[in-house]
């Protein structure tokens, strides 16, 4: 089972993952990852902007990545565009397979790939002002572990 998407409305995680769990009968275990517009005091907004030729083919290649990489029953793959507030889920990335490590990993490898080398231009808003967010060094470190 492979549901790779872009939304450009809130979603509620669990609506995604219940399904794609009983999509993959005989599982031995799944993870998932649901990150969210973090509550900071001072942050207002999230917007995630893209370049739609590339953004929904290039989510597809990484899902072929974590196939081609680990041993995966399922993938579930989901990513917000738009404005969001604090609170709201970003992304849902959650992984089925018949043990649990590669599901662990497979998880990791997709986040760290959206995190740090995907296709979206992330901006937040603080004191009424938007500002760019560019990945951390951390990101980019966390992406490297992928490369050995």
């Amino acid at each position: 089972m492979r549901d790779i998407r872009l939304l450009d409305q809130a979603f509620a995680p669990e609506s995604l993952t219940k399904p794609f769990v009983r999509a993959n009968p005989g599982l031995g275990g799944y993870c998932t990852f649901v990150g969210e517009v973090r509550s900071e005091e001072d942050v207002e907004a999230l917007e995630l902007s893209h370049y739609e030729p590339i953004t929904l083919p290039g989510m597809q290649g990484l899902a072929d990545q974590a196939f081609a990489r680990f041993d995966l029953m399922g993938l579930l793959m989901v990513h917000r565009i738009g404005e969001m507030l604090p609170g709201e889920p970003i992304v849902c990335v959650s992984a089925a397979a018949r043990h649990r490590r590669d599901a662990i990993q497979a998880v990791d490898f997709c986040m760290d790939h959206l995190k740090s080398a995907a296709w979206f231009w992330k901006r937040e808003k603080r004191g009424g002002e938007w500002s760019w967010i560019e990945p951390r060094e951390a990101d980019h470190h966390d992406l490297a572990r992928w490369r050995k």
